[in-house]
């Protein structure tokens, strides 16, 4: 039997984005070692300080401090990877009201 209740089925509006998840990376205390750009080269870039940074959808690199972006739902998995494994521990993935997902103290 078909219904027309779906609230247990997940069918977000944007199936390109991650339910709002969004990824910062803190300068500070990045190493540089590079594990974010190798897992999700689409979302994380060394910039000429040596430092990782995030990047748009469009592929513009947010220097700012604090700098957040949304994350891919494609990447969710590579984003959450590298936040957990970060020598660094300078990788946030923060849900829409601000609690971790993933990363130092998650």
């Amino acid at each position: 039997m078909v219904t027309d209740d779906r609230s247990g089925v997940a069918t977000p509006a944007n199936s390109s984005v991650s339910g709002g998840l969004r990824v910062r990376v803190d300068q500070a205390a990045c190493t540089g070692d590079g594990l974010c750009v190798t897992r999700a080269p689409s979302v994380f870039e060394h910039d000429i300080d040596g430092l990782a940074y995030v990047k748009t959808d469009t592929g513009e690199l947010l220097t700012q401090p604090g700098a957040r972006v949304i994350v891919p739902l494609p990447l969710l998995d590579a984003v959450i990877d590298a936040a957990d494994e970060c020598p660094g521990d300078c990788i946030y993935v923060e849900r829409p009201d601000g609690t971790l997902e993933a990363g130092p103290g998650s």
